[in-house]
């Protein structure tokens, strides 16, 4: 049985404050074995709500992991969170400026001292009201060509119906549940051979990435997806 990692202070702290905070939903993990108990791996995830990083936090840390996501370089500075954020190696984005490359070379880092990096490859919460996946970015892909580790693509479904990122809408009660699946590992083998910094392969990656994530969505849902992604301002 593989030992939890070790997280210090600050993970243990911020588990204090999020575990009991997912209790809001009921939760159903399927294919939860699926996720690496030691080992650098990248988890790619959709994204649905603003609830999505404290529940999915959770839920790779009952896993006996430490998840690292990519966050707002500005929630360092928020009075107490802004020390959570720092203290449990989270990796800041500084978007729209000279220093938003940084982000990717920590997570470079991190995945070379076997840790667990979640990226929504997304971006942003998607703008569809039925809460399909949108167009992703390419950053995902990067990082996962770059580096020789399992990609997992793990879909997630019902922090939406707690609150809503679309419509701002906060509905706690009835309790909802809320589904994690993970899939198999994305063989991306096919693709290493190529330029990692090629656009079309970054693309074709991402594109393949969140085919699988949409898949695995829409077994949860028990529907079938759009055959066309929403656009960003759906």
């Amino acid at each position: 049985m593989a030992r939890r990692e070790k997280g210090g202070f600050w993970v243990g702290l911020a588990a204090t404050v999020f575990y009991p905070l997912t209790a809001i939903g009921k939760r159903v993990y399927l294919g939860a074995e699926k996720v690496p108990r030691q080992g650098p791996a990248v988890l790619v995830m959709n994204h649905i709500s603003h609830l999505d990083p404290v529940v999915d936090a959770v839920f790779v840390h009952r896993q006996k992991r430490v998840p690292r996501f990519f966050l707002k370089a500005s929630l360092k500075d928020v009075p107490v969170f802004g020390r959570i954020v720092t203290g449990s190696g989270q990796i800041p984005v500084a978007r729209g400026s000279s220093a938003a490359g940084d982000s990717l070379k920590a997570a470079h880092q991190a995945l070379s001292e076997g840790k667990v990096i979640v990226i929504y490859p997304e971006g942003t919460i998607t703008r569809d009201p039925a809460g399909w996946p949108k167009d992703a970015y390419t950053g995902a892909a990067r990082l996962a060509l770059q580096n020789d580790v399992p990609v997992i693509p793990i879909s997630r479904w019902g922090t939406n119906r707690i609150f809503n990122g679309y419509t701002k809408k906060f509905t706690p009660f009835p309790r909802k549940t809320v589904t994690h699946l993970v899939g198999d590992p994305i063989d991306l083998s096919a693709y290493r051979g190529g330029n990692p910094r090629s656009a079309s392969l970054l693309r074709e990656v991402t594109q393949v990435m969140m085919d699988r994530i949409t898949q695995q969505l829409a077994e949860i849902r028990h529907e079938e997806p759009p055959a066309k992604k929403p656009a960003d301002d759906a």
